[in-house]
């Protein structure tokens, strides 16, 4: 039997953030459909599967929707890091997991978990035809960055986003990945400095609770827009929440927050 845990990522309490659904570490990897089924019956946004390496601090990472493989996750990567450090004990202090998006690291703060990601490229585009419609609300700017980035006139407005979800499939153009949309806005406040969401269909998730790769995107605009590297994102995914800071280091961006476990138990398979 295996163990699989459920940890909130981008939370600091349970049922925030986002559900990641972590494997104990493969010695071999399984097969591509086996990770796949059972991706789709934890039907969470992202399954993490890892596997060992001779070095204790290094992994493979892998991660898989309900219905594919992704090339980057970030709560899924957090969720990975909490798992071998709260869960296995790992004794070390910074790990790297490779991926499909080259190697990524991970560090212990005094609170929370610190990635370290690539920054994505950003472009600004027109808003392509029936953009607005699909989202229902008609943006002040958009980019084409992994995902298109949709920039709103203000917090509210992506708070009451009610989208075509089905219709963000066919945007992208530009885009590192298909049918995939995050809108944003600048929204002062004690807790945060932007507030976004993101709409998945193209990977299979209408809305997902908390993505840390958008921050490849969103940190480099937002802090340009800001004028400091600094920048606090609020995920206000309805009902749920997730709050992310990020730090620009270069070509890479530092995210960071924190992570609960929610559920573990035991494989039968």
């Amino acid at each position: 039997m295996m163990r699989q845990w459920t940890i909130d990522a981008f939370a600091d309490r349970p049922f925030m953030g986002n559900p990641a659904a972590v494997v104990e570490p493969f010695a071999v990897w399984p097969a591509d459909d086996w990770m796949q089924a059972l991706a789709a019956e934890n039907n969470l946004s992202e399954t993490a599967f890892l596997l060992r390496s001779a070095d204790p601090a290094r992994f493979d990472l892998r991660w898989f929707t309900p219905t594919t493989e992704v090339p980057l996750c970030g709560h899924a990567t957090l969720a990975s890091a909490h798992m071998l450090w709260a869960e296995l004990g790992l004794e070390v202090d910074a790990l790297v997991f490779d991926t499909l998006s080259g190697p990524l690291s991970v560090r212990r703060l005094d609170r929370g978990y610190e990635l370290d990601f690539p920054i994505d490229p950003l472009t600004r585009i027109g808003t392509p035809p029936g953009l607005a419609e699909a989202l229902g609300a008609e943006p002040l700017e958009v980019w084409a960055s992994r995902y298109l980035i949709a920039v709103m006139a203000d917090g509210a407005t992506v708070r009451a986003l009610r989208p075509d979800v089905g219709a963000l499939l066919a945007f992208g153009e530009g885009a590192m990945e298909q049918g995939q949309v995050i809108v944003a806005a600048l929204d002062p406040g004690e807790d945060q400095d932007v507030v976004d969401r993101f709409f998945g269909p193209g990977c299979g998730i209408d809305e997902d609770p908390a993505t840390g790769s958008t921050r490849g995107g969103l940190a480099p605009l937002f802090a340009d827009k800001l004028g400091r590297p600094i920048v606090r994102f609020l995920q206000a995914f309805p009902g749920r929440g997730a709050r992310f800071e990020t730090v620009l280091a270069g070509e890479r961006v530092l995210i960071r927050g924190e992570a609960v476990t929610i559920m573990d138990g035991h494989l039968r398979l």
